[in-house]
């Protein structure tokens, strides 16, 4: 597999940022681009929309319990949900091809170079692990030191979050280890009978799953002091369509806050639903329905979410200044203050959902 140094690092989301920007203005400017306004009709007036989410990963539950529960529909917008990784997904941000998406905090350094993006919501709780395999003889993060660790994409959350916990630990994300790339479906095994990579960093379940082999963990943001009681997951949106549409984009994060109050009151449920539409990799009802419960998913949403999103946006760009992910000089409040979108402003966000669907 390829690895990268500290230049080709600095190089490589240099180059991504540029060429997200450059994608974005030359679509933008196609006469034959693909139109993103909504189609409306009498059963969807605000149109149809795709949101990219599915990745197997159960801490996507918000989308599919929205779209399975009806809660986009009765935002009166057809959702069809897609596949994809972490840069189709900032692509389709910037083109609009995505009105919003659910992502971590590696979409904080793209907001920087000038991807058209707001946060807009904070979403759940932790929902990554790092971990090292059996014999590693790596114990606690201080080990990782000069060592090789797989993540699904280079500039990816993992990579951002294994960043975060490195630098707090005295070691340099940049220089100090070497990061290899793997594909999603090949990194949670590939540190099992392989000598490619010392540790990984995993999405939930497979973070988990790796424990019940003998894997040692090394950090679980939901209950690692750098990380525990915020945010990992926050709601993005695109610029363009804040502009454009911002009724859909105020349904859209609606019907995200109708399935997060769902979830929170009904997570069994919730775990047989992903699992039995094949949304999660993984049938343990039990396993997801722990995951979810972990993810402290919000019974109601009010203007106290709001202030913890934008506080936790704060934390995290401090954090990300750290380990070159965002730069040095970075003045956080006044990036935080470009980069939070209050979309649904004075309007009452809680709607009480219990019932509904059922």
């Amino acid at each position: 597999m390829k690895t990268i140094n500290k230049k080709q690092l600095l190089e490589s989301i240099t180059k991504i940022s540029l060429l997200i920007t450059v994608v974005a203005v030359i679509t933008s400017c196609s006469g034959g681009r693909k139109k993103h306004a909504p189609e409306s009709d009498a059963k969807f007036p605000l149109g149809q929309v795709e949101l990219q989410a599915l990745s197997g990963s159960a801490c996507v539950a918000p989308s599919y319990i929205a779209k399975e529960k009806g809660f986009f529909e009765r935002e009166g917008i057809d959702v069809t949900l897609v596949g994809g990784d972490f840069e189709t997904n900032k692509v389709g941000l910037a083109t609009g091809q995505f009105p919003v998406a659910n992502g971590d905090f590696g979409f904080f350094p793209a907001a920087y170079n000038g991807l058209d993006i707001k946060l807009i919501a904070g979403l759940h709780q932790g929902c990554i692990q790092v971990l090292a395999p059996p014999g590693s003889g790596i114990k606690s993060a201080k080990d990782l030191a000069g060592k090789r660790i797989g993540v699904d994409e280079i500039g990816g959350s993992p990579m951002a979050v294994t960043s975060v916990l490195l630098a707090n630990n005295g070691i340099d994300p940049q220089k100090d280890v070497t990061w290899i790339p793997f594909p999603r479906d090949i990194l949670p095994t590939v540190a099992d009978n392989s000598k490619e990579v010392d540790a990984v960093a995993l999405w939930d379940p497979w973070g988990p799953l790796a424990l019940k082999r003998g894997y040692t963990l090394l950090c679980d943001i939901n209950t690692h002091p750098l990380f525990a009681g915020k945010y990992c997951c926050f709601i993005y949106a695109s610029g363009k369509q804040i502009k454009e549409n911002p009724e859909q984009i105020k349904a859209i994060l609606r019907g995200f806050q109708k399935a997060s109050e769902w979830i929170a009151e009904n997570p069994e449920e919730t775990a047989k639903i992903v699992i039995e539409k094949d949304y999660v990799a993984n049938s343990d009802t039990a396993l997801i329905t722990q995951l979810l419960v972990s993810y402290k998913y919000h019974s109601k949403h009010d203007h106290t979410n709001k202030l913890q999103a934008r506080n936790d946006a704060l934390y995290f760009s401090q954090e990300l200044k750290k380990t070159g992910f965002l730069p040095a000089d970075l003045d956080p409040e006044k990036f935080v203050e470009q980069f939070y979108f209050d979309v649904l402003g004075d309007e009452d966000t809680h709607v009480k959902t219990t019932g509904h669907g059922k």
